[in-house]
């Protein structure tokens, strides 16, 4: 490995600062962007017959804030649960676009990293074409630097793009997961409203 690293040339160094980014990037948003972490089953009927059963209380709300992205949007809601149903619904898509705004970090970077590294690779392909061109001499060429040229052409190209594909492809996932999940505290939100205020049962 250490010696493809070499025959890489340096631009190989940014396109592995960029692998390791993305594969921690991955990690983490594929262990945060759990349904059992951003909406769980079952939140919405607990929280409404605990609202029945109790009402507002401060522990209700402490715990709803701890729980989850959805369970901070139900204790928005329920904090207003005394005001109109317009003025819950606000409260709710406050803190709705701050949950969305939670699971989508680092995405950017993600997004970014899956653009770039084949602009990196392209990048260490004109490096070893400056090397290829370079190795021409009066007498001829120099067969070990434009041997060196094309290895750094190749190696940062292919590189370039083994890092891109599969961070391209979680940064999709990640983006359609994040969706549907703002999708689905929406609708639940919805439901909590109507349920607060006695329009569904």
């Amino acid at each position: 490995m250490f010696s493809i690293i070499q025959a890489a040339g340096w631009p190989i160094w940014f396109l592995l600062l960029a692998s390791v980014i993305a594969v921690a990037l991955i990690i983490e948003r594929g262990t945060a962007l759990r349904r059992i972490k951003i909406a769980p089953a079952g939140l919405l009927q607990s929280a409404v017959a605990e609202f029945r059963r109790t009402g507002v209380t401060d522990e209700l709300l402490k715990r709803l804030d701890g729980h989850s992205p959805l369970g901070r949007v139900f204790g928005a809601g329920l904090r207003n649960h005394k005001s109109s149903r317009e003025v819950m619904k606000e409260a709710i898509e406050e803190a709705g676009r701050g949950a969305a705004h939670e699971l989508e970090r680092f995405l950017t970077t993600l997004g970014t990293i899956a653009s770039i590294s084949p602009l990196l690779g392209l990048f260490g392909t004109i490096v070893g074409m400056i090397e290829i061109f370079g190795s021409a001499t009066a007498t001829g060429n120099n067969p070990q630097q434009l041997a060196h040229g094309i290895s750094i052409a190749l190696y940062n190209t292919g590189f370039g793009l083994i890092i891109a594909i599969p961070a391209m492809i979680a940064y999709r996932h990640f983006r359609a997961q994040v969706d549907s999940f703002v999708i689905e505290m929406e609708l639940q939100a919805l439901k909590l409203v109507e349920q607060i205020h006695g329009e569904r049962k």
